[in-house]
C-alpha cells in the first residue's frame, strides 16, 4: 500500500475538520473522493501536505511516517499536488512555472519533457505567461507544473471545475494515463459522472469522516449511494 492514513484528526486552529478518517491509496490506483461542500475533501489533502493541522493519526508512504514532517519535505518524496482554482504564478511563463515544480520535487529535464508531452499545447506557449492562458491551459500547466516534480502520489482537488467537456476528457485521460504508469491519484470531484470511467473506488466523506468506501460499479448499481452523500 502505497498510501496509508489511520485515524487521522485535522482541522484548522481550533476547527477540527477531520475526524477518525482512515483511507488507503495503493500505486496505480485511481481513487475518486466525493461529498458535499465542507464534507472535509480539501482538508484531507492539505493534512497529506502538512498544509493543515494534524492532531492524531498517521500518515504514511510506503510504510514511512510523513505525517510529522515539515510541508516542505512532501513533494520531496513525490507527493504532487493540483489545488482547486489552479493557483498558478500568474505573471511568469509556462516554463517558469514548470521549473518551480521541478524544484519543489526531484524533477530532471526528463520530467519535464514527459509533463510538456502529456500536454503538448503547452510546448507552443513555454514562453508565454501563465495568466494570459485559457482556462483549461491553466489547468494543463497546473498539472504538468505537478508533474514536474516526479510525482508516486498525485493529489488533484477539483481539476475538472468549469471547464469544457473537451478539457475534461483531456484531464481525465491524463489522470488515468498516469495512474497506468503507477502513479497513485487521489482526486476529488463534485460530479461522480465525470470520473466513474477512470476510478477503481470512490470514497464519500461526511462531516469529516469516511462514510463509504465503494466501487463505481456498485455506485451504477444503486444511484441512491449518490444522492445521500452528495445530494442536497
Amino acid at each position: 500500500m502505497m498510501l496509508e492514513l489511520r485515524d487521522i484528526d485535522a482541522g484548522y486552529g481550533t476547527v477540527q475538520v477531520l475526524r477518525g478518517l482512515s483511507l488507503q491509496l495503493a500505486a496505480g490506483e485511481v481513487l475518486c473522493l466525493l461529498g458535499r461542500n465542507g464534507a472535509g475533501k480539501t482538508t484531507l489533502m492539505k493534512t497529506i501536505l502538512g498544509l493543515a493541522d494534524r492532531r492524531a493519526g498517521s500518515i504514511r508512504l510506503d510504510g514511512v511516517e510523513i505525517g510529522t514532517m515539515p510541508a516542505y519535505r512532501i513533494p520531496r518524496l513525490g507527493v504532487g499536488y493540483v489545488p482547486q482554482g489552479r493557483r498558478l504564478f500568474g505573471e511568469m511563463t509556462v516554463a517558469e512555472n514548470l521549473r518551480i515544480g521541478q524544484l519543489a520535487g526531484d524533477g530532471d529535464e526528463a520530467t519535464r519533457n514527459s509533463a510538456l508531452a502529456m500536454f503538448p499545447r503547452l510546448e507552443e506557449r513555454l514562453g508565454q505567461r501563465a495568466d494570459t492562458l485559457s482556462g483549461g491551459e491553466q489547468q494543463m500547466l497546473a498539472m504538468a507544473r505537478a508533474l514536474c516534480l516526479g510525482p508516486r502520489v498525485l493529489l488533484l482537488d477539483e481539476p475538472t471545475e468549469g471547464l469544457q467537456p473537451s478539457m475534461i476528457a483531456l484531464i481525465r485521460d491524463a489522470a488515468s494515463a498516469l495512474a497506468a504508469g503507477g502513479v497513485a491519484v487521489l482526486l476529488v470531484e463534485q460530479r461522480v459522472e465525470a470520473v466513474l470511467e477512470i476510478a477503481d473506488r470512490v470514497a464519500f466523506l461526511e462531516n469529516g469522516r469516511l462514510a463509504l468506501d465503494t466501487t463505481p460499479d456498485a455506485l451504477r448499481a444503486d444511484e441512491s449511494l449518490v444522492h445521500r452523500y452528495v445530494g442536497v
